[in-house]
């Protein structure tokens, strides 16, 4: 008997590649939302529908309907705009969002939050008009944001896996002029359309790939279901290592549900990547699931089918045979904020934008200080998958006045400790539809207390890969940091224990359901085992691996739960 699909492959057939019944939904204006088959369709468009949570019960007592939004995310591979561009960024932040902020991604690019649907077309106009910046496919079950090592050092490279990025992302884009149609007035197309990567079904999920430049994993290859690793030899890039099949999201209490580690598949030569990011998203088109949502990424496609199976498709579909993998190793995967020269003889000032919220606080006006920047700046600015900031490409001549003004509005602060750096969480709350409790708002004052755990069991100086995820998604990425919190309900998460410090092992559950107040007095006490039973130079997660306080996930499929 065959298995209904879920009800996602309805919407996206009868869809006419993405428009359904979206133009009738943005003309009405008796509510701030959409029909829910147009809530997922606007995915495809880079929206997200949502509603301020803090603020449903009151709205529910007013008899009124939650006060609905829209997150819009851009596509930028590689995270690279102009400081032109910049200036038109924030300005449609300040005069069309609702939260007046910019809002830098673990995908390398900028979203906006608090979009009310009278302002929907402006946006995307404005954006595209002023700004030459789409939000085309950064969300909905096709290729999202494509991004790359945002390394400032390694100049040249840096510009060759950036086009790549960008080549990739052109490559995977629709044929279909909906977005066009929809959001730019742009002329209807009355031909048959096709979709011959697509199809009119689309991906069964989200699709995520990224290229990676050792020994920096910046990008979290782990995160990805596809991944182009570039193998240097004399400071050139010769080809790729092709890693597949990785991927962070899980559901509660479903054990068939896990974090995965991808599959290194081998080495190509650089002229046959797009042959084989092609054939790969089209193997999962045709072999992925389309019955469950939460096992349809790329991961479970490779655990249903089988590694070898998939990768022999892809080598047909490719008409490639992988080489044995090429020899590369990563060394970190954090942002170096400071100053950096490169082989340019440019300077590149890496800040540190804690959340990645870009919005003037108070004392630290970060917004209104970037906008003074991007007015003299002759670079560009990279956005980090760290949700950070590259000011790059400064002259010699420029470094001190861009020093000046970085420090005026808080992007440089000498006291910013290590501990705060390494730390990071998604949005979630109040504003995610999917979350389960605090992410953004809550790891400033956990990396608080764990800089005081530090400081108290003395070795304030050394720092611990921190993330929260505000549900078990996985947008944080917490399942791959050495302390990795999901959130599980308000104020309660699981406490995730023993990834590395470069990426490339998945933390398992040591705790289940704690309370905040819980959740540092159990790092209070293995902080102190760490500080005073380490031995020379290790990790906090390989710390806790050795001492046998957590057990290593090697295999997720059956490590994870076990």
């Amino acid at each position: 008997m065959t298995q209904k699909l879920h009800d996602n492959e309805r919407i996206k057939i009868q869809s006419n590649f993405l428009r359904g019944n979206l133009v009738e939904g943005i003309n009405d204006t008796t509510t701030g939302s959409f029909h829910p088959d147009e809530v997922q369709l606007v995915k495809f468009h880079g929206l997200y529908q949502q509603d301020n949570r803090d603020r449903r019960a009151e709205r529910k007592q007013q008899k009124l309907e939650p006060l609905y939004s829209f997150l819009l995310r851009a596509r930028l591979p590689g995270g690279v705009v102009t400081p032109e561009q910049w200036l038109e960024i924030d300005r449609i932040a300040e005069e069309l969002t609702d939260a007046g902020s910019i809002r830098i991604t673990t995908r390398q690019t900028f979203q906006y939050h608090g979009i009310f649907k009278r302002n929907l077309k402006s946006v995307f106009q404005e954006l595209k008009f002023k700004a030459n910046i789409d939000s085309i496919f950064t969300a909905g079950d096709v290729n999202r944001n494509t991004i790359c090592t945002s390394n400032p050092e390694q100049s040249e490279l840096h510009t060759e896996v950036y086009e790549l990025s960008k080549k990739i992302s052109e490559h995977f884009l629709p044929k279909s002029n909906a977005y066009a149609e929809i959001w730019l007035d742009g002329e209807k197309v009355l031909e048959t359309e096709e979709e011959p990567i697509y199809h009119n079904i689309f991906l069964p999920r989200k699709f995520k790939i990224a290229v990676a430049l050792p020994p920096y994993n910046d990008v979290d290859i782990h995160a990805n279901d596809l991944n182009f690793i570039a193998i240097i030899e004399n400071n050139k890039i010769t080809g790729y290592n092709v890693v597949v099949g990785a991927g962070l999201g899980m559901t509660h209490g479903d054990k068939t549900t896990f974090p995965r580690l991808g599959d290194d598949f081998g080495f190509i030569t650089a002229d046959k990547v797009m042959e084989v990011a092609e054939a790969v998203v089209t193997t999962q088109r045709d072999l992925g699931g389309r019955v469950s949502r939460s096992h349809a990424r790329t991961k479970y496609t490779l655990e249903t089918h089988g590694i070898e199976t998939f990768k022999k498709e892809v080598e047909k579909r490719a008409g490639i045979t992988f080489a044995a993998p090429g020899a590369y190793e990563f060394t970190e995967r954090g942002d170096r904020i400071g100053w950096v020269k490169g082989i340019d003889n440019k300077w590149h000032l890496t800040v540190f934008i804690e959340n990645g919220r870009i919005l003037d606080f108070d004392g630290k006006p970060l917004k209104s200080g970037l906008v003074k920047i991007a007015k003299v700046h002759q670079g560009t600015f990279r956005m980090t998958a760290n949700q950070n900031l590259v000011i790059a490409s400064v002259p010699e001549s420029e470094k001190d006045n861009i020093e000046k003004l970085a420090r005026e509005c808080g992007l440089i602060d000498d006291g910013t400790s290590e501990q705060r750096i390494d730390s990071m969480a998604c949005v979630s709350l109040p504003t995610c539809p999917l979350a389960m409790a605090e992410a953004e708002r809550y790891l400033p004052s956990l990396t608080d207390d764990v800089e005081g755990l530090l400081a108290k069991h003395n070795i304030a100086k050394d720092h611990i890969i921190l993330r929260i995820t505000g549900c078990p998604n996985g947008c944080g990425r917490a399942m791959l940091a050495e302390i990795g919190l999901v959130g599980k309900a308000p104020g309660r998460y699981n406490l995730h224990l023993g990834g590395d410090r470069i990426g490339t092992r998945i933390p398992k559950m040591y705790a289940e359901n704690i309370d905040e107040t819980t959740i540092v007095s159990t790092l209070d006490e293995l902080i102190g085992r760490w500080a005073t039973e380490r031995t020379e130079n290790e990790d906090f997660g390989d710390f806790v691996i050795r001492a046998g306080i957590i057990a290593e996930v090697v295999v997720a499929a059956r490590d994870f739960h076990a």
